[in-house]
């Protein structure tokens, strides 16, 4: 057992109040909740062992705990160097880090051990285009989710995500997205957001998050004030968002207020400019929108962190050093990926040198982290198990989860002279995005697979328009469905999604195996197709 601050208090100062120093994690299961949790009779977590650790830190580990940083290599002695110097609140896992799940347990044992105090150990693994492992379950994305409309299912997708996370020793994910999909043509947010209408992402938002926090995993919703109605890619751009303070509160602001009455555990900002809230900074670094907003008028008392402090869209206005106190003046708590470690720290302390922050306010942000950290076990947890991390990952019911999700998303929006569902033995001629992998599961779901002449032409797309091929031709949309205006196809299923599950799901479609019952989470301009649409096959 290694011997960190956080255990020794653990272990000896508080002897008396805990019941153990480590904790095993529970038996779980994929299974629908009955009813959500926690409810609202649950009292405040009040933390007992973080204030003790907090009172043991010097500044330097107290800003430390304010660090998010980037895992370095494959190993923990390749992070040694890191944890030493900075003594980061947490990590970020990122592909490069992780190969197979007896090397990602390994390392998050390993980089835990070296840490003086528990790390969270982070990851984007929000499910469908974004995710960070190479092995585990895939989901689709979050706009397939919607079309359920089950929350169920959305807290399976999240509690499924949240085992394997666990059996890697991943203890926080950068997850559920809850911004409002406004725009087509986000560049950025698209799929990876529930949908167009506020309250449907605020019920999705909190049903996943609240099934992370129930296995341990810390949720972390994202981005506020909102990423939705923006065409320009924060990673690359400052996004400008001009919308009236009514309009965004009627749009936007819906599953994030939502998220913080429910008592997420921590909430991610944006890298976007809103010049009717203010129209200096870009909310990261706005006290006006994270401290005004979202502290004092919306109440939130959890642990706020910033987007990826390398992205261009806060890094143009002020040096890399500046953003790091600009941040924690604005209210923030975590510092995510400072592109300078050492220029941030430097910053941040001198800033507490020249009054311009006191410790008290490090204190303050230090010690939500610690009490998150202690509030889902992350201060006591024992190491996993590397050698049992692969069999929960391959899990068959995880497996399931994923096609019962994929399934239920499947929306039909067109379907001329009912040519849906195909009969067994179809000739298919199947062309376009992911041709390679659809193919095969149209062979699985009972078609005929051709290359020359056929009595249907299926084609994958994800932005572009398909259009009518010499004979019937079905679309397959994997990525927002806007593209059903401009194209002229004799039927269009859309799934939201381009992983293998949302494939065999519009496959099984088409072949008749299972009924579409998703409908649009988003409306879809210059059509009919509004929100709530969908299309079933005719009954005889």
């Amino acid at each position: 057992m290694r011997t960190s601050l956080a255990r020794a208090l653990a272990c000896a100062g508080l002897a008396m109040i805990v019941t153990a120093c480590t904790t095993a994690p529970p038996e779980v299961d994929t299974s629908p909740r009955e009813e959500p949790s926690p409810s609202p009779t649950t009292p405040p977590f009040e933390p007992v062992l973080a204030p003790r650790l907090l009172s043991e830190m010097d500044l330097d580990d107290k800003i430390g705990q304010l660090l998010v940083l980037t895992a370095q290599g494959t190993t923990a002695a390749e992070n040694a160097a890191l944890i030493e110097t900075h003594r980061p609140g947490g990590l970020i896992y990122f592909d490069a880090n992780l190969t197979d799940a007896a090397q990602i347990a390994e390392l998050s044992n390993g980089v835990q051990e070296l840490s003086p105090v528990p790390l969270f150990l982070g990851i984007d693994q929000e499910q469908g285009l974004v995710v960070r492992l190479p092995v585990g379950t895939r989901f689709p994305d979050a706009m397939a989710v919607g079309a359920t409309r089950d929350t169920d299912l959305a807290a399976l997708r999240a509690t499924t995500t949240a085992i394997e996370l666990a059996a890697l020793g991943i203890n926080l994910n950068y997850a559920p997205d809850a911004d409002v999909n406004t725009d087509p043509n986000n560049p950025v947010i698209g799929i990876r957001s529930f949908g167009s209408e506020p309250d449907l992402v605020a019920e999705m938002a909190v049903a996943e998050s609240e099934a992370y926090a129930e296995q341990g995993i810390v949720p972390v919703v994202k981005h506020f004030p909102g990423h939705g109605d923006t065409d320009v890619d924060s990673h690359t751009g400052l996004p400008v968002i001009d919308l009236p303070r009514d309009t965004w509160e009627a749009e936007h602001l819906p599953p994030f207020r939502a998220a913080v009455d429910a008592g997420v555990d921590a909430v991610m900002t944006a890298h976007v400019l809103m010049p009717q809230l203010d129209p200096d900074e870009p909310a990261t670094l706005s006290s006006t929108i994270i401290g005004g907003i979202l502290r004092d008028e919306l109440g939130y008392e959890g642990v706020i962190t910033t987007d990826a402090l390398n992205m261009e869209g806060v890094r143009q206005r002020h040096s890399d050093g500046e953003n790091a106190v600009l941040a924690l003046e604005a209210g923030v708590d975590q510092l995510l990926m400072p592109p300078d470690p050492t220029a941030a720290v430097a910053a941040v302390k001198e800033a507490v040198e020249t009054g311009r922050l006191t410790e008290e306010r490090i204190d303050e942000s230090a010690l939500r982290v610690l009490a998150l950290k202690e509030k889902r076990g992350v201060l006591e947890a024992d190491p996993v198990d590397s050698a049992a991390a692969e069999e929960i990952l391959t899990d068959p019911a995880h497996a399931d989860a994923a096609r019962r999700v994929a399934d239920a998303s499947v929306t039909l929006l067109r379907n001329t002279d009912d040519l849906l569902p195909l009969p067994p033995g179809t000739r298919v001629r199947v062309e376009g995005t992911n041709a390679d992998r659809l193919g095969p599961a149209l062979t699985d779901a009972g078609l005929d697979v051709v290359t020359g002449d056929a009595d249907a032409v299926i084609v994958g797309t994800d932005t572009a328009p398909v259009h009518r091929s010499s004979a019937p031709t079905i679309a397959v949309s994997q990525g927002g469905p806007y593209v059903l205006g401009s194209s002229d196809t004799d039927a269009f299923v859309a799934v939201y999604s381009s992983v293998d599950v949302s494939l065999a799901a519009a496959a099984r479609v088409i072949a008749g195996r299972i009924e579409p019952t998703g409908t649009l989470p988003v409306g879809i301009p210059e059509t009919d197709a509004t929100f709530g649409t969908g299309l079933t096959f005719e009954k005889d």
